[in-house]
């Protein structure tokens, strides 16, 4: 997973998976790759989260 997406392309990929598993569109096989697919993202925007709390908190100190 590449750390160039951005924060709104990741949460878009997220909402689309979990729309295909509750309405069932996927199989077990694309369920896993899926699965494993979202846990990427999920780290991704829980990282750039981070982050900018971290600039933000740099910027209110100064």
């Amino acid at each position: 997973m590449s750390e160039k997406i951005k924060y709104e392309e990741a949460m878009h990929q997220l909402e689309q998976i979990v729309s295909k598993m509750e309405n069932d569109e996927l199989d077990i096989d694309q369920m896993g790759e899926q699965l494993k697919k979202a846990q990427q993202l999920i780290s991704l925007c829980k990282d750039k989260l981070t982050k900018t709390d971290e600039e933000i908190k740099k910027i209110l100190e100064k």
